[in-house]
């Protein structure tokens, strides 16, 4: 193994440069006593509002609090039904149930890894129609499909207008998971580039450490242009209550932590720059392997700016060039090598091998290699001479 090993994931030299103003920002909630809500939350949520471009946005404890919170602010929860993808970190699918609804499944975009417009569309049209609704019922769970909740994926972002335009035909919602997403951007044709987090009713981030915009444990935020959706969303992460002690609905313990909020306020003053850094080595690594065969790099679309939460290709032996990575002391990973439908515990859905042939036929071919703003040329060169030794052989 190499004695100077590339990493998957540098966490330690950002927090190393940073590390004065994020003590600073410790020492403050310390001197102040101020670690629930206050000055820090309500700043992060006024400057990530305004980075995302949206009008509002709500500080919540994780990922996974916020694509509940999100859905359920939105109006989706019991007898409801959502249509996601199975290509996800199983929080997407978590947050749907949490909310109280159903979930069902469409395949993804094989170049792009994010949901299929088509398939959505001929999911929709085959489904029947609700009598008191008139919305499409779910054909797994048979309950009227109130919203659509494409993600991000890795960075990349889905394609919002043909989504929007279906499921505004259909009368339904949409809410992004854009957990993976921190300063992407869609070329929308009705409002030209617009940051993911802009789109549909409500949008959910996360901030746990490994994201583009990572706190230091966890946390998460929902943006929206709704004024009721923000509003909803603080009363369900505040046990329901928009006045102290005056409980309005039942509600969760889901507040992002002041301390977390200070660091992440210090974090957003460099997400663009890293975001560029990873966009520059996206490049560097689709010039290295256009000369190796046999991998297929992201394909990113006319119509997105991705981040590259995650340098993900396509390999035929996967698990073998994984092993070979390895033991030349440049380390991966795996984003995500079970699909959400056959996860045991959703085996009561009733899907199988083959419910959707992309998704599963993608799943055994993805390998992510290491990506972060600071990723060296020398790192990445190394990494594509192990991978093209490992195809010569």
């Amino acid at each position: 193994m190499a004695d100077n090993p590339v990493p998957f994931l540098d966490l330690v030299t950002p927090h190393r440069e940073l590390e004065n103003d994020l003590v600073e920002a410790f020492r403050t909630a310390l001197r102040s006593a101020a670690f629930v809500g206050g000055a820090q939350v309500d700043g992060f949520e006024r400057e990530f509002a305004e980075f995302c471009g949206a009008k509002y946005c709500a500080g919540v404890a994780n990922g996974t609090d916020a694509v509940r919170f999100a859905l359920m602010a939105a109006g989706v929860g019991p007898g409801d039904a959502v249509v996601t993808v199975s290509h996800t970190f199983i929080a997407t699918v978590e947050g749907i149930s949490q909310a109280g609804a159903a979930t069902e499944l469409v395949d993804i975009d094989e170049r792009t890894y994010c949901m299929s417009p088509a398939a959505l569309e001929d999911y929709l049209e085959g489904c029947a129609k609700d009598a008191a609704t008139g919305r499409p019922v779910g054909r797994r769970s048979g309950k009227p499909i109130k919203a659509v909740l494409p993600v991000h994926l890795y960075g990349q972002p889905a394609d919002m207008d043909a989504i929007m335009a279906i499921a505004n035909r259909y009368g339904l919602l949409v809410v992004e998971d854009a957990c993976q997403a921190h300063g992407a951007a869609y070329n929308s044709a009705d409002g030209g580039w617009r940051r993911t987090g802009t789109f549909g009713a409500a949008a959910a981030f996360s901030f746990y450490p490994g994201k583009n915009l990572g706190a230091c444990g966890e946390g998460g935020a929902v943006t929206t242009s709704d004024e009721q959706v923000a509003r909803k969303v603080k009363m369900l992460r505040e046990h329901g209550q928009a006045q102290k002690y005056y409980h309005d609905l039942e509600g969760y313990n889901g507040r992002l932590h002041a301390i977390q909020a200070g660091f992440l306020r210090v974090k957003l003053r460099y997400l663009a720059e890293w975001n560029t850094g990873r966009r520059a080595a996206a490049a560097r690594y689709a010039e290295l392997f256009s000369k190796v065969p046999g991998v297929t790099v992201p394909f990113e679309p006319e119509y997105s700016r991705a981040v590259y939460h995650l340098y993900v290709i396509r390999a035929k032996d996967r698990d073998g060039l994984g092993e070979h990575l390895k033991s030349q002391g440049v380390y991966t990973g795996l984003h995500y090598p079970v699909p959400v439908h056959l996860q045991k515990c959703y085996r009561d859905w009733g899907y199988g091998a083959g419910s959707f042939p992309v998704t599963e036929r993608v799943c055994g071919e993805i390998l992510s290699l290491p990506m972060f703003p600071t990723l060296t040329a020398e790192q990445q060169q190394r990494t594509a001479d192990a991978i093209a030794s490992f195809v010569r052989a």
